[in-house]
């Protein structure tokens, strides 16, 4: 109770001071959620939000998912997004799009849903502005690789209950239900740009 007293004195005399406050170490940064569309028959994976790019600090340390971060290789962190993931970043404003491998964690700013390597973030042309409204998406049928494309089709499943409900009573039922939706889910690393 004591503590939170404190707390509570510290943003107040902050407030009247007119001196910025930090976000608390507890708090996570609230992102809008991933949402499930359906393209050409396909179920895939869409997040809108805003897309930042990596500050120089990062290139050469180690990402989530062990890789070296390099400037000059199209790759993203993503909080929500399975890591090994193939998704195409489109700017909302210019409508110019890249691909992006997602091989780390981040980032950590209120409304912000990926991090691109600056070569990516140069092909939306959003170096100057720093920041640009983006859609993400994923699709199951364009993963680099098998392992990839059972993330996200897990993913899918977990944000699509009702496939997963469809998918048990095919199997209750004798027939092959195709993917099994899985209970496993994307270990989220903190290893990854901490932004």
């Amino acid at each position: 109770m004591k503590t939170t007293r404190i707390i509570v004195l510290a943003l107040a005399a902050a407030t009247l001071s007119g001196t910025a406050v930090p976000v608390l170490a507890n708090e996570k940064a609230k992102v809008p959620p991933v949402h499930v569309e359906h393209e050409d028959g396909e179920e895939i994976l869409v997040h809108k939000g805003e897309a930042s790019f990596y500050s120089q600090k990062f290139h050469g340390r180690t990402t989530a998912n062990g890789e070296t971060m390099n400037q000059n290789k199209p790759t993203a962190a993503s909080r929500t997004l399975p890591l090994g993931a193939k998704a195409t970043v489109t700017n909302q404003e210019n409508g110019k799009s890249v691909d992006v491998i997602v091989n780390d964690r981040g980032p950590y700013v209120d409304g912000r849903v990926i991090d691109l390597s600056r070569s990516a973030a140069r092909k939306l042309d959003m170096i100057e502005d720093g920041t640009a409204p983006v859609k993400v998406e994923v699709k199951p049928s364009e993963q680099p690789t098998d392992t990839a494309r059972e993330k996200v089709e897990e993913k899918v499943d977990q944000l699509t209950p009702d496939s997963r409900v469809a998918q048990g009573e095919a199997r209750r039922n004798g027939s092959s239900g195709g993917n099994s939706g899985g209970s496993r889910s994307d270990t989220v690393s903190h290893s990854g740009s901490g932004k």
